[in-house]
């Protein structure tokens, strides 16, 4: 098992100096920028100074009130990430098919439910949503320690519920919040968007090896999920005591500075996407909303197609690894701990790309962020369509990798994309909203699923063609 060890050390030492480099470039723009407002001020490079530094101070309380609620919460996920599948497999027996049934049932809770949690979020507050996250997850952990299967379904519910509030709910606060603030003036998003990314594949990187860890120590795969408990309480006692609420449209007064209800505050998420919101009666109003209509729907087939191959890939990575790896005439068992932080790191190698590039706004190298996306949805799927064509270990092991460095690049963009298009006032529920295909997408792929060594190959197939 050295392969795996040597890329986990490989990946580190690089992605600490992308890291470190990026620190020293952070701060010599930093000394640029004092420098040049000095010299417009009069040279005042003092007075300039004291500005940069009260907005960078302003956005680092601002990280500080987010990130570690945010990385807590998306934590307890990581931790159950590397044994998901391999403890209803393996620890409880179960037969693939039933396996893909609870996934399935799992897409199918988050579809249905990305249908009004939004719209809830928006009206009741985005902070109590949250709150509500990290309870039905934490029960959701709690129902693997069952082997009713009727037990283990209801678990997969409230887990598809859980998940269409951690990926909209937590990032809707989080940009309301900053607008309200208005700290676009002293900070920018994109790079807010890169930090989580990084940081969020460090905490992954930092949860696959400690649920390795604790499930070897305690003989038991359901150990990560208990450990996922632990980071779920922390997260509540953050945002419990301190975000503070924000709301969309849909409420009835004016909170927090934000506007209060519009007279489409009915309109449910769908709606929006399909009618858009009236600017007013002219032509180019007209015109401009169907612009963004288009790319609203644009960037729901995106997000379909891209999260919704990588959920199928999260479900068939380790047995195709498993396959490629007795193939290979293998008997030892693969440390899943060592491989997810391996891709864990990919992933923060393809986040550190992404800030360093979006810095580079000025260059004539710098494509746009929808180009940048149609380049990394490419090499996506020859990421998948690779390990089809060529049955090696190392070679399927190294496209995931690729395909996580694609991760890491994708996730800030789109998240930049969907906070440029859509409004704070109803940001939650349209961000619910663009889950329902992915999930139907992922329900879709996982009805093909049986038991076969090569039927891995059809799910990677049917996601590379759909990013092609």
């Amino acid at each position: 098992m050295a392969f795996y060890e040597y890329n986990v050390l490989v990946f580190v030492v690089v992605v600490a100096g992308v890291a470190y480099l990026q620190h020293r470039r952070d701060r010599k723009a930093a000394a640029a920028k004092v420098q040049g407002q000095g010299q417009g001020q009069g040279h005042d490079s003092e007075a300039a100074r004291a500005t940069i530094t009260a907005g960078n101070a302003v956005i680092w309380q601002f990280k500080k009130k987010f990130l570690p609620a945010y990385l807590l919460a998306f934590g307890s996920d990581w931790l159950q990430g590397p044994y998901i599948y391999t403890m209803y497999k393996d620890e409880k027996g179960l037969p693939e098919e039933t396996v893909a049934h609870l996934f399935t049932t799992g897409f199918l809770a988050a579809a249905m439910s990305a249908s009004f949690v939004g719209s809830l979020a928006d009206r009741y507050g985005r902070r109590s949503a949250c709150l509500f996250f990290c309870v039905a997850y934490g029960v959701s952990c709690f129902t693997v320690l069952f082997d009713s299967i009727f037990i283990l379904f209801a678990g997969r519910i409230l887990g598809g519920l859980s998940t269409t509030l951690l990926w909209s709910v937590v990032e809707s606060w989080m940009v309301t919040e900053f607008h309200r603030q208005h700290l676009e003036e002293a900070g920018s998003l994109s790079d807010m968007f890169g930090i989580m990314t990084t940081l969020n594949g460090f905490v992954a990187i930092l949860a696959g090896l400690f649920a390795q860890q604790i499930a070897d120590f305690t003989k038991t795969q359901a150990a990560p999920f208990m450990a996922a408990v632990v980071l779920l309480i922390l997260a509540f006692g953050f945002i419990s005591s301190r975000w503070s609420e924000n709301y969309g449209d849909s409420h009835n007064s004016n909170v927090d500075g934000l506007l209060p209800a519009s007279e489409e505050k009915d309109k449910n998420g769908l709606q929006y996407i399909i009618q858009g919101r009236k600017h007013g009666q002219s032509s180019e109003d007209i015109t401009e909303r169907f612009g963004l209509d288009k790319r609203l729907w644009a960037l729901c087939m995106t997000s379909s197609c891209f999260e919704g191959s990588m959920y199928l890939w999260i479900f068939f990575k380790f047995s195709a690894l498993k396959l490629s790896h007795e193939a290979a005439g293998q008997e030892s068992e693969l440390p899943f701990g060592m491989i997810f932080a391996a891709l864990m790191c990919a992933m923060m190698l393809g986040s550190l790309f992404f800030t360093y590039y979006s810095s580079l706004a000025t260059s004539r190298w710098v494509v746009s962020p929808s180009r940048l996306l149609t380049i990394t949805l490419f090499v996506a799927s020859a990421c998948f369509i690779l390990p089809v064509l060529v049955h090696n270990e190392a070679v399927t092991f190294w496209s995931f990798c690729v395909f996580e460095i694609c991760c890491g690049i994708y996730f800030p963009s789109i998240a930049r994309l969907k906070e440029k298009m859509v409004e704070d006032g109803v940001r939650a529920k349209i961000y619910g909203i663009l889950r329902i295909p992915l999930n139907i997408f992922v329900v879709l792929g996982l009805m093909t699923t049986k038991d076969g060594k090569s039927h891995p190959n059809s799910p990677s197939l049917l996601a590379g063609a759909k990013l092609s």
